[in-house]
């Protein structure tokens, strides 16, 4: 069977079995497994423990498990909700700007946990209530955290980009560091819709007031004193030192990323240990329960795409399809709309991990031949997947969404993060415009590559 005909099969084989309902992971698995019984020798499935293990014996995916101790501990105590509240009584009076605090407040998060869903959830629940208590539509209070929430894989430290510094062969520390200028833009335009869509709702509010109808909540005025304002500054102060050492140990070259990653979670742990008084065994147990329920989830999606990826590269499918790529003779940036294309679609159905393990070994041939720069280039994959997470049909962060708000319909939410995806396309488009604004920081810290 030609190598063709092979990957159409593959194709299909592995639809069939994730709309089964299979679990991604196993459903991964089983097709890798089916394949390498009926096309490779006999002796191949003797060697999947083997392989699986060997790919995963990377001591840059250790770092996974600790980043997420790390955000499972910030994210299952108080501090989400005190790091948001300190930052609205700074932006209150700010057109917008109980929504611009929950922008902030997510990318803060995002910056600690790594985990789009983990920042939904955190900020959400003390956002949501908040911002439909203040009028703004069911919506719009939905749409800001599901896309906020999107920024946890973009980042650093971000599981999302540890994955594809492993599967590109790149600097991990240089991907990191390409996120921060795009991830502050991002920042930047969500803001600036808050402030937008804020307006427009309390012009409409106050309209209808004049008119003779119920004041709405937006019409309310809310004070908070200076010695308010000072007094919640501390709750931000332990986030901020979180964040900076980090950062710190991991750009000033004190450690290793997954050296960074102990280190984050020592952070973590003491941190809430000090501040919120969380350090006897059966408050810190819920924390270790779900980062080891989360790592597994995710570790067996890693094994499975990469043996799922490995039997693609032992029957020629990977590097068929990217000499088919290739032949296409597609104009260089044809060739990026057509690769982007193809992650919106595999962002239908499948998590960020899987598409990066199954798209690599077929994208990056064409990409390194058509010139890109693979770290440029996975920062503006990782936004392609951060829309992933937010658009409908199964977009991730919409469903965490309907879980800490389960009054708002499933429609609203989807109307409240359209504007969002429009908002990151813009980002995409001023990437390949100006691609510094992924690389100057990376190259002016270490370096043209």
């Amino acid at each position: 069977m030609s190598p063709l005909s092979l990957g159409i099969f593959y194709a299909i084989a592995t639809l069939a079995v994730m709309f089964s309902g299979m679990p991604i992971a196993f459903a991964l698995g089983v097709v890798a497994s089916c394949f390498m019984y009926f096309f490779m020798p006999a002796a191949s499935l003797d060697t999947i423990t083997q392989n699986v293990y060997e790919e995963m014996a990377s001591i840059t995916l250790l770092s996974i498990p600790l980043f997420i101790l790390k955000g499972a501990a910030i994210g299952k105590s108080s501090a989400g909700k005190d790091l948001y509240s300190a930052i609205h009584a700074w932006l209150h009076k700010v057109p917008g700007g109980l929504g611009i605090a929950n922008v902030f407040a997510c990318a803060m998060f995002a910056a600690m946990a790594g985990s789009s869903p983990a920042t939904c959830s955190a900020i959400g629940s003390a956002g949501i209530p908040e911002m439909r208590r203040r009028g703004y539509s069911p919506g719009f209070a939905a749409g800001i955290i599901a896309a906020g929430g999107t920024l946890g894989i973009l980042l650093p430290p971000s599981i999302t980009m540890i994955l594809y510094a492993v599967a590109a062969e790149q600097s991990l520390g240089r991907l990191f560091l390409a996120g921060v200028g795009p991830g502050v833009l991002l920042v930047v335009l969500f803001a600036g819709y808050a402030v937008f869509r804020a307006r427009k709702e309390y012009a409409i509010a106050y309209e209808a007031y004049q008119k003779g109808g119920v004041q709405s909540a937006y019409l309310e005025k809310e004070h908070f004193s200076i010695k308010q304002k000072v007094e919640m500054l501390p709750r931000v102060l332990p986030f901020v030192i979180l964040l900076i050492g980090v950062m710190v140990a991991l750009y000033g070259g004190y450690a290793t990323p997954s050296e960074t990653a102990g280190l984050g979670a020592l952070l973590a742990l003491g941190l809430i240990a000090i501040v919120y008084g969380v350090w006897r065994p059966r408050q810190i147990a819920p924390f270790i329960s779900a980062t080891i329920k989360e790592s597994t989830m995710l570790l067996f999606i890693i094994g499975m795409s990469l043996l799922y990826s490995y039997v693609m590269s032992y029957l020629n499918i990977s590097q068929s399809a990217a000499q088919w790529v290739v032949a296409l003779h597609l104009s260089k940036w044809l060739l990026l709309m057509v690769i982007l294309a193809m992650v919106v679609v595999f962002g239908f159905f499948l998590p960020p991990v899987s598409i990066i393990l199954m798209m690599c070994p077929i994208i990056f041939p064409p990409l390194k031949e058509a010139g890109f720069d693979l770290i440029w280039f996975g920062v503006v994959m990782t936004i392609v997947m951060e829309m992933g997470l937010i658009h409908p049909p199964v977009g991730l962060n919409i469903f965490v969404i309907k879980n800490i708000a389960p009054d708002i319909s499933l429609k609203e939410i989807i109307w409240g993060v359209l504007p969002f995806l429009g908002l990151m396309l813009l980002a995409v488009i001023l990437l390949c415009v100006f691609p510094q604004i992924a690389t100057a920081f990376p190259d002016s810290l270490m370096g043209v590559k």
